[in-house]
């Protein structure tokens, strides 16, 4: 598993019945996580005096329950970058902490590439990766379907002091967009995805990881350029095994790359238990 082992303004501090109550900076929040089908060791005082539970409906979604008056948004830091918290209608608060330790390894690859590296960072959410690449020297082009998190992301970019690198933001349909560069004729060093498990694009077409995984990452390869550096792949995906991403890349990728692939579990570690949250799956190309 990789974990994100070196964050200071966040933790999972609990985890046990279908929750994990975690710090994001100075405020608590408790969380439903479909993974945790394990007990409470023990529900202490800190599980009731979360700042902010998220309750989920037996009709689908849910609501957030605050004890505290929480500010509309605050920040967190992660080594030199920083981010906007802000907990959504959806349990989510823009900012999926596990990711830091792919941000890691992104940035050592670009920093040590010894030369200028364009990355095209897709289904790019609140900007964690493309504010990871901007600071590690690259240049970057993040796209997104969704006005609200380019935005977002624009904003962390700024947050971390990195307003003045060569970051675009798209807002686009990611499929089209990849369709688009290769027509006109643009070229990446690497590519970040984080596709959904199922979509529905803006003419009603359907996106299904299992599907269209294989042939979306082929098409990516046709704006890749001649030596590129990296591909990561992420999925929340249930079900699926790192390794099937481990073999798409493999057969994708190699034949026409060499290079080498890892794969595996992305994960958090819980202090009180010691146990480890798993998180996602990955898989990483390199050259």
């Amino acid at each position: 598993m990789f974990m994100a082992e070196d964050w200071v303004d966040y933790e999972v501090i609990d985890t046990g019945n279908g929750e994990k109550l975690e710090r994001w900076g100075e405020y608590t929040l408790r969380r439903p996580d479909p993974q945790i089908i394990w007990p409470i060791g023990k529900e202490t005082s800190d599980w009731r005096q979360a700042d902010g539970h998220y309750h989920r409906s037996n009709s689908g979604g849910g609501q957030w329950d605050f004890r505290t008056e929480l500010p509309e948004r605050w920040t967190i830091k992660w080594n030199d970058l920083q981010f906007y918290i802000k907990p959504t209608g959806f349990k989510h608060t823009g900012l999926f902490p596990e990711q830091a330790a792919n941000w890691k390894w992104m940035i050592d690859k670009i920093q040590t590439a010894g030369r200028p590296i364009k990355v095209l960072n897709l289904f790019g959410y609140t900007g964690g990766a493309a504010v990871a690449c901007a600071y590690a020297g690259a240049e970057v082009c993040h796209v997104d379907a969704s006005k609200g998190v380019v935005q977002w992301a624009k904003e962390n970019l700024q947050l971390s002091g990195l307003g003045d690198r060569p970051v675009r933001f798209i807002t686009d349909d990611v499929f089209k967009f990849v369709q688009r560069e290769e027509r006109r004729g643009n070229k990446y060093d690497a590519i970040i995805m984080d596709p959904p498990s199922y979509g529905r694009g803006p003419n009603g077409e359907t996106w299904q990881l299992e599907e269209n995984l294989f042939p979306f990452i082929k098409s990516c390869m046709n704006i890749m350029t001649d030596k590129p550096l990296f591909m990561l792949v992420n999925s929340y995906t249930t079900g699926i095994s790192s390794t099937v991403i481990k073999n798409i890349l493999s057969m994708a990728l190699t034949p026409k790359y060499g290079g080498s692939i890892t794969s595996g579990e992305i994960g958090l570690p819980i202090t009180t238990s010691g146990l480890q949250l798993p998180c996602g799956i990955l898989g990483r190309w390199e050259a």
